[in-house]
């Protein structure tokens, strides 16, 4: 596995998703010390997808967020590039397809909302991956993308950095079926832009309306965005 950078290979990067398939979910909640289950519930809420709202849920992995969703009413679609995630949530009752967030598989103005949770820092190209899903969703429609960020208080930073990534690696390897794919995810935490960086990100790709909160400290933080009406 190389380390992470701007230039990941999705290839790898898939290779590397399938490999903790099976363990992912537990892994996960042990590595975030269960955060991710709250996390996961405030996007829900910042996402606030109506009855019968379309919504694309993207690096849904084995579609525990998907899920989620579909409690309002809405119909959701968890979308991953790792066959081996989307076999792992294959018990789940919600559509699953396989899909590169650069190359999406939809047609235009297909969704009501589009919403990614941890994983776009994952994605080949950021930018190119926004102004693809901005394609597939509707004049007027939502996107939310809850990821890890930069803690704000400037200790809380140096002991996130220092001390929690490495107990959240640490933790992760133990409880992990590819404990080697540990050290790509915490790498890709700490090279990961600030709230106010991303949210540029997100405004250079078409989205309008971009704000965000932070949870936990700003450990993460969920952005919103609107896709402008058509004129």
């Amino acid at each position: 596995m190389s380390r992470a950078s701007l230039d990941k290979d999705p290839h790898e990067v898939a290779a590397m998703f399938d490999g903790v398939a099976s363990g992912y979910d537990r892994a996960n909640s042990f590595m975030t010390f269960g955060f991710d289950r709250r996390w996961r519930n405030t996007t829900a809420r910042v996402l606030d997808a109506k009855p019968g709202e379309k919504v694309l849920d993207l690096a849904a992995g084995t579609g525990v967020s998907t899920t989620e969703y579909t409690r309002t009413g809405a119909w959701a679609i968890a979308a991953d590039f790792s066959l081996g995630m989307l076999k792992a949530g294959l018990h789940r009752k919600v559509p699953m397809v396989a899909a590169d967030a650069l190359h999406l598989p939809f047609a235009d103005e297909s969704f009501d909302v589009a919403t990614v949770t941890l994983g776009i820092r994952n994605f080949v190209d950021t930018k190119v991956a926004l102004t693809e899903i901005a394609r597939v969703v509707r004049p007027g429609g939502r996107l939310v993308i809850c990821e890890v960020s930069t803690p704000t208080f400037p200790p809380i930073r140096f002991v996130y950095r220092r001390f929690i990534l490495r107990a959240m690696t640490w933790i992760g390897r133990r409880s992990s079926t590819n404990p080697d794919a540990y050290a790509y995810l915490a790498e890709s935490m700490l090279t990961w832009p600030d709230q106010r960086a991303f949210g540029e990100i997100i405004s250079s790709a078409g989205w309008t309306e971009v704000e965000w909160m932070n949870l936990t400290f700003g450990v993460v933080a969920i952005h919103r965005a609107t896709k402008p009406e058509a004129e």
